[in-house]
Order: C-alpha cells, then sequence, then structure tokens
C-alpha cells in the first residue's frame, strides 16, 4: 500500500465514523505564540481543545504535515526518527472516548490495513485499568501482548493543565532489528518494535499543586505516523525506503556520485540526514518560512545547514541540494499542492541559502583553522566553547563541524561552556517567544468569553456599550480624565490591526465622558481592545456610548489597501506567479509590500508595473465583496496568504475581473477612488523577498508635488529650464571632469615638490632612514600619496607623515618592505603615537593609519617615531638571540 492510499484509507474510514475531515494546516502556527512550528497533529487545533475556539464539528480528522527537531541527533542513525512526517490523526471534542478510539483504531489497523495480528503489540500507561480492561475485553487482545509503560512513555502532559494517559500500538518489524538483547520488548530504543499509532486520552486537569481532577469534557487526541505506517504496510526496515522517500535517496546518491568524490552507498549517515533534512526545508519554505537567524527561520537554517554539511561529507562542495527538490515535489506534490505552485520559488530559496551558506563554510573553516594554529603553538588541547558558539552563533558554524575539524588537530572542544552560552541564547529566544503583542494573558483571561463584534465593515459610527476597563494590565472598572486605558466594548466599528492593515482610531462619547480612541487591536482571545485616552469626564463598565472611527483615516487606509491587491496580481502578471505575499503594510499614509523574488526591480519594471495600476484606477472596476466558502475561494482561484487562517466561510474581494483574493480588511467600492497611485522605492529584505513601498490618493500627490518643487528648484541653480536641465547637467559635468583631471595633475606636482623636500629631512637611526614630519593635505588619500611618493625613492626607510585638516588629525605610517623582517611594524607604530592626537589606528606592517581630535598633540607624536622604531629593531634583535639560544640547547 503506498502512501496515497494510506492517506486515503485513513481519511475515508473517519468520514464514514461521521467525522469532518480538515485539510493539512501551515507548518506556521496561527495566534500561538508558544509554538514556532507545527509539531504534532493536535497543534493546530489546539484552540478547540482548550475551549478558546468552538471545532467546526466534535469530530475531525486530518493528515497534517510536520516538522519537530528534538530528535534531530538520531535522524539517520536509526531508520524511524525524523524532522518532517506526516501525521494522520482523528479527534473529539468532548465527544467519544476511549472504547471508541480505541474499537476505531485497532479496526482500521487490522481491517482497514490489514496488519497481521501476531506482528501487533499494544502498550498502556501502567494505572490505567480502564484501557486495559477495553484492550483485553472488548478488544480481545492476549494479556501478554499488553505492556504498562510508566509515566516518562504514555501520559501526556505539558505543564499545568488537560493531560491523560496515553495506548499506542506497535508493530513488530522482526528481530532482525532488534538488538538480541533477552528483554527486548515493547518500549525497547531498538528498531524491532515500531510505534505506529499513539493514542492520547486526555481526562485530568493537572493543577499548580499537583493534584489532578477529572476534567468534565474528555477529550481524544490520536497521531499515526505516515512514514512509520508505510514502513510496516511495505515491508520495510526505514522511513528512506519508503515509496514517497527512496526516489530522493536515490537522486541525492546519483549527485553525490557526479559531484562528491566517490559512491556514498544507499545506508551513508550522511546520504540519510541530506534526504530527511531536504524533505523538511523543502515543505518549511513552500509554507513561507525563510532562512534566519531566528525563531522558525533559525530551525529552517539550521537543518539546511545540518544538509549541507553531511553533503560536504559526502565530497560535495558545490551547491546540490536544490536540483533534488523536484523529486519531492514530484512524490508529494498531489497530496500538497502548494508544493507545485510555488515549486521555482521553493528552488531559488534553497539555492540562494546554499550558495550563501558555502562561503560561510569557507570563511568558517579559515577562522576554526587560524584559531586551532594559535592554539597549537601554546600547547593547548582543549578548544574554547566560547570560540566554539562564536563559530556557531556568528557564522552558522555547525558545533559538530567544528568537533570534527578539532579531533582532526588532537583536541577537544569545552562543551559545557558552549552548551552554557547556548542555554543563555535559548532563554532570550523563550522570553522573546513569551511576548504577546503588549498584553498580558491574565488581563484578559476573566473576561474571555465576551463578545466584540465588529459592525465597522458598513458603520463608521455605532451605539456601544463599555464591557471592560483596564490600565497597566489590571482590570480598574473605571477611569477618569487624563488616564489611559485599554477597554473592551461590543459592538464596535474600529478596524482591529490585522493581516498588515493598521488599527482604526477615532472617539467613544458618553453622556458624561469622551474617549480618543488611539488604536485598535487583538488580544489573545480574540477580541478587540480599544486603546484610549479619557479626554473629559469618567468612564465605567456598562455604560452606553456612541463610537465613531475617523472616516478621512479609514478612506486613506482603504485606498493604500485596495491599491494593495491591485499591486499584489499585477506582480504576478508581470513578474512571475512564484510572486507570493510575504507581509506588508496598509497605513493612511503609506503602503509597503513584501514579496517573494529573486532579484531587483528595474526602473523599467516599477515604470510598467505603476503604469498598469494607474490605468486600473482610471478604469474605476468595482470592488464586490462576497462570502463564500473556502472551497468555493479555492475553486475560483482566490489569492490567499501563506500563513493566513480562514474558517469554512471566508470574505471574497473581487475587483472587476483583475483581482480575487481572500481579505477580512477594508477597502474601496471601486479602484477610481484610489485616485493616483506612486512608487516611492524599493529594495531587498531577506534571501529572496524584495520589498516596495508606495503612496495612494492625496499623499501621492503632495509627494509628486515635492518632487516637481525640487526639479524648478534645480533647475532655477543651473539657471536652466526643468526640461533642459539634463543638458545642462551634462555640461556642468563635463566641466567637472576636465577641472577634476587638472587638480589631480597639480597635487601629484605638490606631492613630488613635497617628497623632495621631506627626502632632505631624512634622519638615520643605524641603517634605517626615518622621514617623520607634518605636511599639508586635504585628505588621507592625498596623504597616502604622499608617503607612496617617497617610500618609492628610498630603501631601507619608515616615513610616518601627519596632517591637520579642519581641527583633525590624519597620520599614515609605510615601511619599506627591505626592513621588515627586522621587526619593524607600520600598523603597531601607529598604535604607539595615535594616543598622543586623542584617537587610534593600526594597519598592516608595511603601511598603517590612524586619526585623532588633538592637533595640539601631532608634534609630540612625530617626534616618538625614531625612539620606537629603535623599539621594534632591538626587539627583533633580542628575539632572534633567544632563538638561536634555545637551538644550540636543543
Amino acid at each position: 500500500m503506498d502512501s496515497r492510499e494510506i492517506r486515503k484509507v485513513f481519511l475515508e474510514f473517519f468520514t464514514e465514523k461521521d467525522h469532518l475531515v480538515l485539510p493539512s494546516f501551515s507548518l506556521i502556527p496561527q495566534n500561538d505564540p508558544t509554538l514556532l512550528l507545527i509539531g504534532a497533529g493536535m497543534a493546530p487545533l489546539k484552540p478547540y481543545f482548550t475551549g478558546e475556539k468552538k471545532p467546526p464539528y466534535p469530530r475531525v480528522a486530518t493528515c497534517q504535515k510536520c516538522v519537530r527537531t528534538p530528535d534531530i541527533e538520531r535522524v539517520g542513525e536509526t531508520g524511524r526518527h525524523a524532522t518532517f512526517f506526516e501525521m494522520l490523526g482523528n479527534f473529539s471534542f468532548g465527544d467519544y472516548f476511549k472504547e471508541e478510539a480505541i474499537k476505531w483504531a485497532w479496526e482500521l489497523v487490522t481491517k482497514g490495513y490489514k496488519f497481521s495480528l501476531d506482528r501487533l503489540w499494544v502498550s498502556i500507561y501502567k494505572d490505567d485499568e480502564e484501557s486495559y480492561n477495553i484492550w483485553r475485553e472488548k478488544i480481545g487482545v492476549p494479556h501478554e501482548k499488553i505492556v504498562r509503560l510508566g509515566k516518562e512513555d504514555n501520559f501526556w502532559e505539558i505543564g499545568v493543565g488537560p493531560c491523560g494517559p496515553c495506548s499506542e500500538i506497535y508493530y513488530d518489524l522482526g528481530p532482525e532489528f532488534g538488538c538480541d538483547k533477552p528483554d527486548c520488548q515493547v518500549g525497547c530504543d531498538c528498531d524491532r518494535f515500531l510505534e505506529i499509532w499513539n493514542l492520547v486520552f486526555t481526562q485530568y486537569n493537572l493543577l499548580p499543586s499537583g493534584r489532578m481532577e477529572e476534567l468534565e469534557r474528555k477529550n481524544i487526541d490520536t497521531g499515526a505516523g505516515l512514514e512509520r505506517l508505510a514502513m510496516a504496510l511495505q515491508n520495510v526496515g526505514s522511513i528512506y525506503e519508503i515509496d514517497t522517500v527512496a526516489p530522493l535517496v536515490k537522486e541525492l546518491s546519483s549527485i553525490a556520485e557526479k559531484k562528491g568524490q566517490g559512491k556514498p552507498g544507499k545506508d551513508s549517515l550522511s546520504l540519510r540526514i541530506v534526504t530527511e533534512h531536504l524533505r523538511g526545508v523543502t515543505f518549511l519554505v513552500a509554507d513561507g518560512v525563510l532562512p534566519s537567524n531566528e525563531g522558525r527561520g533559525y530551525i529552517l537554517r539550521r537543518l539546511l545547514r545540518r544538509a549541507l554539511r553531511h553533503g560536504r561529507l559526502l565530497g560535495i562542495e558545490e551547491s546540490f541540494l536544490y536540483e533534488a527538490v523536484p523529486v519531492i515535489i514530484e512524490t508529494m506534490g498531489d497530496a500538497y499542492p502548494e508544493l507545485k505552485q510555488r515549486a521555482d520559488y521553493i528552488t531559488q530559496i534553497i539555492k540562494i541559502e546554499e550558495d550563501r551558506f558555502k562561503e560561510t563554510l569557507n570563511q568558517g573553516c579559515r577562522i576554526l583553522e587560524d584559531s586551532l594554529q594559535d592554539l597549537d603553538k601554546k600547547g593547548e588541547t582543549i578548544f574554547p566553547g566560547e570560540m566554539a558558539f562564536r563559530l556557531y552563533d556568528t557564522y552558522g558554524f555547525p558545533l559538530d563541524l567544528t568537533r570534527e575539524i578539532a579531533a582532526e588537530k588532537g583536541m577537544e572542544i569545552e562543551e559545557e561552556t558552549f552548551q552554557s552560552y547556548l542555554e543563555e541564547q535559548r532563554e532570550k529566544a523563550r522570553k522573546a517567544l513569551k511576548s504577546t503583542g503588549g498584553f498580558s494573558r491574565e488581563t484578559w483571561e476573566g473576561s474571555s468569553e465576551l463578545e466584540t463584534s465588529f459592525v465597522g465593515y458598513d458603520h463608521l459610527e455605532a451605539e456601544t456599550r463599555i464591557l471592560v476597563v483596564t490600565a497597566e494590565g489590571t482590570r480598574k472598572g473605571e477611569a477618569k480624565k487624563g488616564e489611559e486605558v485599554e477597554l473592551l466594548a461590543s459592538p464596535v466599528p474600529f478596524y482591529a490591526e490585522s493581516g498588515g492593515q493598521v488599527g482604526d482610531t477615532g472617539y467613544i462619547e458618553g453622556d458624561d465622558f469622551v474617549l480618543r480612541v488611539k488604536d485598535a487591536c487583538y488580544n489573545q482571545f480574540e477580541q478587540i481592545v480599544l486603546k484610549c485616552n479619557v479626554e473629559e469626564g469618567a468612564v465605567k463598565e456598562g455604560q452606553e456610548a456612541l463610537a465613531r472611527v475617523d472616516g478621512e483615516r479609514r478612506q486613506a487606509i482603504c485606498r493604500s489597501h485596495t491599491a494593495t491587491h491591485l499591486l499584489h496580481r499585477a506582480l504576478k502578471n508581470y513578474i512571475g506567479e512564484h510572486v507570493n505575499q510575504s507581509g506588508s503594510l496598509v497605513a493612511p499614509d503609506r503602503l509597503r509590500f513584501d514579496f517573494t523574488h529573486f532579484s531587483s526591480l528595474s526602473r523599467e519594471d516599477l515604470e510598467h508595473l505603476e503604469k498598469t495600476i494607474n490605468e486600473l484606477v482610471r478604469q474605476n472596476l468595482q470592488v464586490e465583496v462576497n462570502h463564500v466558502s473556502l472551497d468555493e475561494a479555492r475553486e475560483m482561484g482566490a489569492l490567499a496568504l501563506f500563513e493566513g487562517t480562514y474558517g469554512e466561510q471566508v470574505r471574497m474581494l473581487k475587483t472587476g475581473e483583475y483581482s480575487l483574493e481572500l481579505c477580512g480588511g477594508t477597502h474601496l467600492d471601486s479602484t477610481g477612488r484610489i485616485g493616483f497611485f506612486k512608487f516611492t522605492g524599493e529594495e531587498g529584505v531577506g534571501a529572496g523577498i524584495r520589498r516596495v513601498e508606495a503612496l495612494t490618493g492625496e499623499e501621492a500627490w503632495k509627494h509628486v508635488r515635492e518632487q516637481e518643487l525640487i526639479l524648478k528648484e534645480t533647475a532655477e541653480a543651473f539657471k536652466s529650464s526643468p526640461q533642459g536641465l539634463r543638458e545642462k547637467v551634462e555640461e556642468w559635468l563635463e566641466d567637472y571632469r576636465e577641472l577634476e583631471e587638472k587638480y589631480r595633475e597639480m597635487r601629484s606636482k605638490i606631492a613630488e615638490y613635497q617628497a623632495d623636500n621631506l627626502l632632505n629631512k631624512i634622519n638615520r637611526n643605524g641603517d634605517v632612514n626615518i622621514i617623520s614630519a607634518e605636511v599639508k593635505a586635504e585628505n588621507m588619500e592625498a596623504l597616502r600619496e604622499l608617503a607612496d611618493r617617497v617610500k618609492e625613492r628610498t630603501n631601507r626607510s619608515v616615513v610616518v607623515l601627519g596632517a591637520v585638516k579642519d581641527g583633525k588629525v590624519m597620520i599614515i605610517a609605510a615601511a619599506t618592505r627591505d626592513i621588515l623582517n627586522e621587526g619593524i611594524h607600520a600598523g603597531n607604530l601607529v598604535k604607539e603615537i595615535s594616543g598622543k592626537v586623542g584617537g587610534g589606528g593600526g594597519g598592516r606592517p608595511e603601511m598603517a593609519q590612524a586619526g585623532g581630535k588633538n592637533p595640539e598633540g601631532l608634534r609630540a607624536a612625530l617626534d616618538e617615531v625614531e625612539h620606537i622604531v629603535q623599539r621594534q629593531k632591538s626587539g627583533a634583535i633580542q628575539e632572534t638571540r633567544d632563538k638561536k639560544k634555545d637551538t644550540r640547547k636543543e
């Protein structure tokens, strides 16, 4: 049974059991700051389990793509551990419980998948007699095939809150996959007994005191790893041999043969790691994750770089991962259409990151080799953990690669120190993760059941009721003039910041109070929170009032938002379908749009896009809002965000026949009201991400007017008309180039004259010529040119020149090559004298520079040169004597 059939059998089975089948959610969690990535089938459904949201149906089934990395070190070493996997699951939100979950799991395993009974085993939590009785008496599993395991293995809990025992179904792959221990059985860490399904019975609530109480509404959360089911059903010993993974192993093996140095073999650990990690990388990029040094972007980067490092161990020095992506798309694209839709984009992002890390890898190797040489000279055998962490953190250099290279030099990594730095970094990340947009969960927890309905699509005014008044995270119930408060009210016409659109502002006026609404945003419970100043009177919970949105500002925001939709479609039409929104800002005074693309937009590109959008504005296309099912919207080809969360009914925005997009924001009713669209900037903001900024309406007109005034003023300064300004500027530039050439010639002659004068001021220190003098120079470049001229016309010389310009000191030091091996070092010399001019400097042995803010100290600095040169020579002589003495002793 191939993977496609395994998915189909599972989902059809639970459809027959009255489950609502939902498509896989994105790997990027929605509205859950506690998770970086979706790592379990139940993770996207957490709000239904906790009661924060009402589930679309009491019973749900999914095939969820997942990424999790706690077992990353075991990937490749075993045949079953993976960072990317598909999790089949059935879920009950207070509906059925243990008996049905166990019965259906066994029915599907034995009848749907037709597993042999004699190879199936069951585990339960050691104290769960209820589950034991169901397995033994209702299902008929023999007592000896029911294994009791402890809390670590078979009890699910994450801190306080809902928790419960687990029961697992195992498949015996056979003794040839075992560890040969006489007591090898379910629970052993070897590959023989393969866990294929985990049933979690959420029946308790763990209190802070440690006591567990029975939940009134019990839930079921199950997970069956598709890859593990495929191993058993396809009778293979590892995930690398199943139908969705084996073709990738074969392709990467072929690439390694062509680009590497020798055939890796199908069981190569490095080949396995590359294969597994590339699957995760591909799916992460498809869902909109981009490589970065923090959060989920760091997880992506870690997987990709670990794969590249193991590619290097296969002998592959160049970029290669991107070449194997089409195999993943071919094997998984039918189940996950986003892979096919974003194929070019995925390939490009991976190649860009590969190329970048190739440079990082080379740079890291150089730094590591230099460090190892320095430590070796000192006789050290321990490589400092701080240095290993800096390589890891700053250069993205994997610890295992540092460890391997250090071991070749006979050194061990000081890993305790490394881990302490790593833990410190993780703690900072954890603290950042706990940030929830400025709102404390506790502030609103007591009022989480209250509804704040939004009526602002159709009304800019609404009679409302004040529900909750808080200040500084504490519910106050009332507030007086001059206080800043955050409150809940319902209904409200204020749009809360989301989807890139900023929140509305305006006023709330009661009989004896006036509030100025400064912003509107969502809290953790998806309630609209209004941030206000009490401008008059006092406001209390329960009062009635009139809420008014600033209509002019809202209209400006709508112009920006409707224009953003035109821009998105125009980019796709002109640049390519790989363009997808990756971020946006929709504000009254500007709009910003981030999108996936691999090179900068040319001036011609921007002109074409701007012309297209303004033509659409003049066509005055009608903007229609329709509420349709998500499936209908997809069938109609509506654009949706990578990270969007949508219910069964979605809000679809149709702009003429040009644009169709899912959107919860506020918009104009026709494109003509945009007025005018103007780009103001284009730049890159990350690997494969470009950003454009633009203005609409009056802001666009103001911008053009300002540019026009600048053009007129510049033309007047050149004594020209705007139309003739280009020709006039070209004339001026030609004159300037001629003057610049004459100036260079004159400066060269002056330098020759100054060099001649300086050569007459040579002081001899033994057999070294010293030229140390204050001269006139416009800048450091001119000073360097003069030093070069003097140095070229002498030998065995040290040249130190200083100049003062606009109260700042410039110093250049140079040494001829024929004395560098005698201890002379220009860089060290300027370091010593720069303190006298209140500055600092340094450089190479043959050329260095310094600067300072104390012109009065320049003479003293130059006078010091002869003494420093003498010390450098003496030090070199003594070092030579010491070496000879050591040689004689040996």
